[in-house]
């Protein structure tokens, strides 16, 4: 195992370029810091930095050390913050941190006060792959996978409707069918959202499953797309009710069966029996 403070020190080191600088910011002596620097290297089996009168600058093997150095820092800051339970990170897919989740965060510092929150917004997968290596606490997302270790639950359940301009041939539908949507090619948002899914499970085997024609990366961007004339598209419904009171989009949704997508609060089993934590219990409602 490599000692972080050690570690630490690498990273003072990569970022003064002299051990007295380092040593001066890590409050330390500058000989603990040589020494420090030693003993990674005889660890590493690798030398680190370039020796000089003028400083030290770092060796190739150091700038590919680098990235995990500071990974560890980061896993570091995180373990001690969870011990003090004075920070708590919530990761969330883009449609759920933008669109949904602000009330929540809003009843839960004014119910617990706690003394740092913060929220990490991205793509379904890299919210995934944060809550895996410990990057945050509690994740909400549009679909989980079951992976080991973790444990799931069915937050709430989002209407999805059709998107388009209010001068679209479909905006004096009330409602929408899959008949009358397999004529049509759809603008496709973030990608991993797990709309694909929803789509290929909604049509079973129907050769008319609409396509995606051209995928724009975000909700923002689509509903800017959609009010262009660009295409129409599939959003939840929540993403678009400021759009829709203004006017400026129709929203359809679908008649039986209805489209849904199913969101879902997940976090890490630390052992059998522990806790849930508090942000995904002030969700849960337990």
């Amino acid at each position: 195992m490599l000692n972080p403070v050690w570690v630490r020190t690498f990273l003072a080191l990569i970022d003064h370029r002299s051990f007295q600088a380092a040593a001066e910011q890590l409050h330390i002596a500058q000989p603990t810091a040589s020494l420090h620097i030693q003993k990674l290297e005889e660890q590493l089996g690798a030398s680190l930095f370039h020796r000089s009168r003028t400083g030290c600058d770092p060796t190739r093997e150091a700038l590919n050390f680098l990235p995990y150095a500071q990974s560890i820092r980061r896993a570091n800051e995180r373990a001690l913050a969870a011990i003090s339970g004075e920070r708590l990170r919530v990761g969330a897919s883009s449609n759920i941190g933008i669109y949904l989740l602000q009330p929540h965060i809003r009843s839960y510092l004014q119910a617990r006060h706690p003394s740092a929150f913060e929220i990490v917004i991205d793509r379904n997968p890299s919210i995934a792959a944060k809550l895996e290596h410990g990057e945050v606490d509690v994740a909400v997302m549009e679909w989980w996978d079951n992976r080991s270790g973790f444990r799931s639950k069915h937050w709430r359940r989002e209407p999805v409707v059709v998107i388009v301009p209010p001068d679209h041939p479909l905006a004096a539908r009330s409602k929408i069918d899959r008949e009358c949507l397999a004529g049509f090619e759809l603008l496709g948002g973030e990608s991993g959202t797990g709309t694909g899914r929803l789509l290929a499970k909604f049509f079973g085997d129907s050769p008319q499953m609409p396509r995606i024609s051209l995928e724009l990366g975000s909700t923002e961007a689509v509903k800017q797309a959609v009010k262009a004339g660009i295409g129409i598209s599939l959003v939840l419904a929540s993403a678009v009710t400021d759009e829709v009171t203004a006017g400026t989009l129709r929203a359809i949704p679908f008649l039986e069966p209805p489209l849904h997508k199913d969101l879902f609060v997940i976090w890490r089993i630390a052992v059998s029996g522990a806790p849930v934590p508090t942000f995904a219990g002030h969700l849960l409602g337990v």
